[in-house]
């Protein structure tokens, strides 16, 4: 199911912006992206998603940006270290003689000698304001979601829905098909009895007539078809139910089993033309059963 969640805060003279993404995922894949300013603080947050997302290929991304990212962003010198360096290097030029001249742009190049004018430590206070940006970016996401899966579930009534009408259209040509299969086994025995003048047994003769019937009779498979349907509405409904995704999932393949039976059995055309469409409709709902948590 995807979500996406964003909310702001403001930290000295900068905004931290907090932004949740979130596609579809059989498990919780979560990425987090954090300045160096909250890496300390990386696996409270981390926690703080996953106690709160269960599902989804997620992404979480703090950043902060400046009124003046110019004048923000440009490193200083650290004097201290600089100071250091030099005496280091012009202590080593002296006593190899070195020929080139002292350059200022390696003592630059050395560590700690440019420093960034990031913010270089973060205040509780501020802190527990990013954390409580962190929540509402995370109601913002479960919001998103939760529209998302009202779209899913509207799919599931109407896919639903699709397969009773379907299954209600098999009623005429079932009943149909019984008299033509009789009267195709009665048509053959008869040119055979004309072509080699063998005997009938009659009675043997609608033995293995009703065996044979019984073996695609589709009853039981429509019943327990209808059940399913009814079974999916009804979890659907359901709020309290847990783990609802990997639930309607099962339920979706109990129906694959009866509709593929349904298949098998049909022996006729304008049935297995049914057939295949209720199968299609199943399909998209086991594709949208993914998205459910």
């Amino acid at each position: 199911m995807t979500g996406y969640g964003k909310a702001t805060c403001v930290i000295g003279n900068k905004q931290c912006v907090i932004e949740i993404k979130g596609l579809n995922s059989k498990g919780l894949d979560l990425t987090v992206k954090v300045p160096n300013l909250l890496r300390n603080k990386e696996l409270e947050l981390r926690n703080l998603l996953v106690h709160r997302l269960e599902r989804g290929k997620v992404d979480f991304v703090v950043t902060f940006t400046a009124d003046n990212p110019l004048n923000d962003d440009l490193p200083t010198i650290n004097e201290t270290a600089f100071e250091y360096y030099f005496q280091q290097v012009s202590n080593l030029h002296t006593q190899h003689h070195f020929s080139t001249p002292l350059s200022i742009e390696v003592i630059l190049s050395l560590p700690n000698v440019l420093q960034s004018k990031d913010m270089q430590t973060l205040q509780d206070e501020e802190y527990a304001q990013i954390v409580q940006a962190t929540d509402e970016a995370i109601e913002h996401f479960i919001d998103f979601r939760k529209q998302d899966g009202k779209q899913i579930e509207a799919m599931f009534c109407k896919s639903l829905n699709a397969i009773q009408d379907l299954l209600a259209q098999i009623e005429p040509y079932e009943k149909d098909r019984v008299a033509k299969i009789k009267a195709r086994i009665w048509s053959n025995l008869e040119e055979l009895q004309a072509k080699d003048n063998l005997p009938i047994d009659t009675n043997r003769l609608e033995q293995e007539m009703i065996y044979y019937l019984e073996k695609l009779d589709i009853s039981e498979e429509k019943v327990r078809l209808k059940s399913h349907i009814d079974y999916f509405f009804q979890t659907l409904n359901d709020a309290k139910t847990s783990a609802i995704g990997k639930k309607l999932g099962f339920i979706a393949q109990e129906m694959g089993r009866e509709i593929n039976t349904l298949g098998s059995k049909s022996n006729q055309s304008e049935m297995q033309i049914i057939v295949v469409q209720m199968k299609d409709i199943l399909e998209q709902i086991k594709e949208q059963v993914l998205n459910v948590f």
